[in-house]
């Protein structure tokens, strides 16, 4: 398969940045959580006073070195990059965008969806957003299993966590933007459709 260009690819890195920031903007919104590390960052941000974007880019750190390892340096550094620019837009959303009305299920599935879909604009364009997202490609990888099945998992282990630091009925509301998230990746991005190389 033919690779993208550079120009194609840094679009697509401005693009699902933001795409995935709009999705975490709806999840704050409704104080709804969602797993891997945007939804540590999105539980830690309620109880101390960092901003996510500090916290998200934090917890991404230690896999933007797993993915140098095993993927090469250029798809480490778009997905710090990449990782960087959710940070600085979810962390200034506030001064463009407010929400007076805000239905939690709603928040959930707009906020699932879109996060979905700009994480899966930036794998087809040799990026991530580090985190789990960076296991999760090792594992296709590797193994051949697709991103999306090995991320809800650990996106299910995350929130059955939370359970102890907020309310069941947002865990429960919280699990409906994931799964839809990861249906997203699941449907659209199988090893065996989409071939991407990282280097």
């Amino acid at each position: 398969m033919q690779k993208h260009s550079r120009k194609e690819d840094w679009i697509a890195i401005l693009t699902g940045t933001f795409i995935v920031a709009q999705g975490i903007f709806f999840l704050q919104s409704a104080q709804l959580l969602t797993g891997g590390t945007t939804g540590l960052a999105l539980l830690m941000s309620q109880f101390v006073p960092i901003s996510f974007g500090t916290l998200y880019f934090a917890l991404n750190s230690p896999f933007y070195l797993l993915a140098w390892k095993r993927f090469g340096k250029r798809f480490a550094a778009s997905s710090a990059i990449s990782g960087a620019l959710v940070s600085i837009i979810t962390d200034n959303m506030h001064r463009v965008v407010t929400l007076d009305n805000v239905n939690t299920i709603y928040c959930a599935i707009a906020g699932g969806l879109l996060m979905g879909l700009g994480m899966l604009i930036l794998f087809r364009h040799r990026s991530s957003l580090g985190g789990f997202n960076v296991l999760c490609l090792f594992i296709q990888d590797k193994f051949g299993i697709s991103v999306g099945k090995t991320q809800m998992a650990i996106d299910c282990a995350i929130l059955v966590a939370s359970f102890f630091f907020v309310s069941p009925s947002i865990i429960g509301i919280s699990i409906l933007g994931a799964v839809m998230l990861n249906l997203v990746l699941a449907m659209n991005h199988k090893p065996t459709r989409y071939v991407v190389t990282y280097g």
